[in-house]
């Protein structure tokens, strides 16, 4: 399966309903690896490295989100995979 990497933003009720936290442990449940942060715009954006099949699946999960979230918009640039990042990290 091939490696790819994904920038997603996420919009709606994604700030203040722990949906960082939530989207780094699917990520790394999935073995990925790259960064989930906050925008000004009150979006949340992320970058996934991995296998594709483990990213699509990632991204269903954060879709749904946890429990007080609702994704109602995710925008999502697929990109050629770059093996930058080691982990998956939360950025304040």
């Amino acid at each position: 399966m091939r490696r790819i990497r994904a920038r997603v933003r996420f919009k709606g009720r994604v700030q203040g309903v722990n949906f960082r936290y939530f989207t780094c442990r699917k990520a790394l449940d999935h073995g990925l690896t790259g960064w989930v942060r906050n925008l000004a715009t009150k979006d949340v954006e992320a970058v996934f490295e991995g296998r594709e099949s483990e990213i699509r699946s990632a991204l269903e999960l954060c879709r749904q989100g946890p429990a007080g979230a609702q994704v109602d918009e995710m925008l999502i640039d697929w990109e050629d995979f770059r093996g930058e990042f080691v982990s998956f990290e939360i950025h304040r």
